[in-house]
Order: C-alpha cells, then sequence, then structure tokens
C-alpha cells in the first residue's frame, strides 16, 4: 500500500508533533531511568563516548507498553495503515533516555545507543524531521535512513564487537553525506 503523499506544510507539522511526542516520552520515562552498568559500558567503551555512556538512561518495562502517539488516529485518517506501533518494539529512544519492552540484549542496546548519538549529533527536532521524512520516502519503518544506518552499525558490531569503531564518527560521515 502507498503511503499518502503530504505537503510540505504537513510535514512541517507531522515533524513538530513528533519532536513533542519525544520530549513528552523523555521526561515521562526520565524519572525511572538509570544509568548503564559497568557490565554494558564495559562491553560499549571504544564505540561511543565516555560522555554518552555517561548520559545514555535506560528503562526496562515491566507489564507495561511504550504508547502510541496521540495524532497517530489524525495520520490514520490521511491514508497511514503502516504506522509502527510502538507497544511492538523491543525498544524507543527517546533523546537520551531508552525505554525498552524487554530485557537489553548486547545488540539491541548497541542500536538504541546509535540513537542516542543520532539525537545528540542532530537535536530533536531534526531527528523528528528526519524520521518523519524518511518513514514519507521509504515507505515503511525498515525504509527510515535513521533507522538504517542504526542497524548497519549494530550489524557491523555483533560481526566482531572486539573491533571498536567510532559510531560518532559513523554518524557525523552520514550527517555530511546528507544520507538521512
Amino acid at each position: 500500500m502507498r503511503t499518502p503523499q503530504l505537503s510540505q506544510a504537513q510535514i512541517v507539522e507531522v515533524a513538530h508533533l513528533v519532536a513533542q511526542y519525544i520530549r513528552e516520552q523523555r521526561e515521562n520515562y526520565a524519572h525511572g531511568a538509570v544509568p548503564l552498568s559497568v557490565k554494558q559500558r564495559a562491553g560499549l567503551e571504544g564505540f561511543f563516548s565516555p560522555q554518552l555512556l555517561s548520559q545514555a538512561r535506560l528503562v526496562v518495562l515491566r507489564a507495561k507498553r511504550v504508547p502510541d502517539p496521540d495524532f497517530y488516529p489524525t495520520l490514520k485518517n490521511m491514508g497511514f495503515n503502516n504506522l509502527p506501533k510502538q507497544s511492538t518494539m523491543a525498544a524507543i529512544t527517546f533523546a537520551d533516555v531508552v525505554v525498552s519492552h524487554d530485557r537489553f540484549s548486547r545488540g539491541l542496546l548497541f542500536h538504541e545507543l546509535v540513537h542516542v548519538e543520532q539525537y545528540r549529533q542532530l537535536g530533536i527536532p531534526r531527528f523528528a524531521e528526519l524520521y518523519v521524512r524518511g518513514f514519507l520516502s521509504g515507505g515503511e519503518y525498515a525504509g527510515i535512513p535513521l533507522e538504517v544506518n542504526a542497524y548497519a552499525l549494530e550489524d557491523r558490531y555483533e560481526r566482531d564487537p572486539t573491533c571498536p569503531f567510532s559510531v560518532a564518527d559513523e554518524v557525523q560521515a552520514w550527517v555530511k553525506q546528507d544520507r538521512f
């Protein structure tokens, strides 16, 4: 099924709504979030900056799910029938707060910390805009360049977690090449 075409004004409005949702969810979950454990940090040093590893916070939900945004019904009325369901995602990153529906695996944590780095470099408004534009141009969650980048770096990490590379440099390269 085709993704509806939005005007530039509609894209800006949806991106604004997404950014607002990110900020609200970050605030909602930040109070219960904890720093990465010593063990988690040890497995990620060399890939992420010490500052990012210190600032990122994690929440594992028990018997709760992250709700879909309040604006989803409006988007569904516009013809979107393939919106990502927050409740079915393994984890969701809201700036520097990562909310998981399950225990963090090594790969899942890495993937979500790539998003923390993307937020760090882009900021919430630009991240939201690129996410919306990526969804519209890719037609689905898997086609969003921010996700493509995170999955590619996660795959690289999983292939050899003993061979560090700078996630910050990799994200910056995508930014400079306008790949998002």
